[in-house]
């Protein structure tokens, strides 16, 4: 009666214990009032989870109307749920796999498109839904707004929707984003924070829309409990961080020769699986690319000074 979808992603992040975890791209320093946090959330787990007061809150601290979200994959599910029933779903090929996953889950038409604003902006329909991703996951690019101007055009002029994932966007140094009536933003804590088990990101962008269809409680109390925390801390963490992981950015771009805006880099190193491998075998995770269609290819984060000088040490002992 009920069959199974017939298409499956893959995501980083260690399914094993005992590995230096590079394959998931997540700030490597934690916030220094995690235990508070963590003892507020069981101090509310006997109550339901409202949390209006905190988005409004939020909001003032980000500076626009939002919606909050159980992360980023939340909120593709509310966007499947509004607009992608029947529709021509275009995607970037070497991407984030979510997007074509909720996009078959809805019934949309799904076109593969090069990941390059001006010639994606060639296959946007009336009514179309765009997905990009800026910075991109997996290869870190970042495109300006300058750069995204012939896809914003061409999604304006055709009454198309843009969905912008910028799950990635606090790692890049000066980072600018676009608005307009046409466009989705999506965000997240879970990156920035290096929280993966704590879901809460937001939406800008057809706030009411996706209130509507917002599932009740999606946070939970650890979720509540990370916001009024974070909203106090007024983006001071990242603040702190940032800087950090940028000088260690640059530093494994110089010895392993790659190049990012983002927290992550992608290098060509042959056999991506037998590479993983050889990896696992130093106490190093990476991760396979071949999920994203680069077979040849894998990608690892920017973590602590001392773990990164592992990495760049595993890699040179490999030849690569």
């Amino acid at each position: 009666m009920l069959e199974p979808v017939k298409f499956s992603t893959y995501h980083g992040g260690a399914r094993e214990e005992g590995l230096l975890d590079f394959s998931a791209s997540l700030n490597p320093y934690p916030p220094g009032w995690l235990d508070e946090m963590f003892k507020r959330a069981k101090e509310i787990s006997n109550r339901y989870p409202y949390y209006e007061r905190l988005e409004e809150e939020l909001e003032g601290l980000v500076g626009e109307p939002l919606i909050i979200t159980a992360g980023i994959t939340e909120a593709l599910y509310l966007l499947g749920i509004l607009a992608l029933r029947g529709k021509k779903a275009i995607i970037p090929e070497h991407t984030y796999g979510e997007y074509e996953r909720v996009s078959w889950i809805f019934g949309a038409r799904v076109v593969k498109g090069p990941n390059e604003p001006e010639k994606l902006a060639e296959l946007v329909e009336r009514n179309s839904v765009v997905f990009f991703c800026n910075p991109n996951n997996p290869d870190g690019r970042f495109y300006s707004v300058r750069e995204l101007k012939p896809l914003l055009d061409a999604v304006e002029d055709r009454g198309a929707l843009l969905v912008l994932d910028e799950a990635f966007i606090d790692f890049v140094k000066k980072p600018d984003s676009p608005k307009g009536e046409n466009i989705v933003k999506l965000r997240t804590f879970t990156k920035s924070y290096g929280l993966p088990g704590v879901r809460v990101g937001y939406v800008l962008g057809f706030e009411e829309a996706f209130r509507s269809v917002r599932m009740p409680w999606s946070i939970g109390s650890t979720g509540v409990a990370f916001l009024e925390f974070l909203i106090e801390d007024g983006f001071e963490h990242l603040r702190r961080t940032m800087p950090l992981i940028w000088r260690e950015k640059e530093r494994i771009e110089k010895a392993l020769g790659v190049k990012s805006d983002a927290n992550f880099f992608i290098k060509r190193v042959g056999n991506a699986e037998g590479f993983v491998d050889a990896m696992k075998k130093r106490g190093i995770l990476v991760r396979n690319c071949e999920s994203f269609g680069l077979p040849e290819y894998i990608r690892f984060s920017v973590r602590k000074p001392e773990e990164n000088e592992m990495l760049i040490r595993a890699f040179k002992s490999m030849r690569v």
